[in-house]
């Protein structure tokens, strides 16, 4: 096997990857590389920031949009 097939994911691709799976676009290739490389706590401390940010996100943009319609 080839050194990129032994190396840990960067947090780089991790990132991606859990992008992609939170919109329904990732690829099977890179899901067999995040089973094969990953290890399922970085992916689900990263899904789980992913999560609150985008919560914390969209809470603003409802605050914003209330705030700007004079509610």
């Amino acid at each position: 096997m080839d050194d990129k097939h032994d190396k840990p994911l960067t947090l780089w691709e991790m990132l991606l990857s859990v992008l992609s799976a939170a919109f329904g676009v990732q690829s099977g290739k890179n899901r067999q590389r995040d089973f094969s490389r990953g290890k399922p706590s970085h992916f689900i401390i990263i899904g789980v920031l992913f999560t609150l940010v985008f919560v914390l996100v969209i809470i603003a943009v409802v605050k914003l949009v209330l705030h700007l319609a004079g509610v």
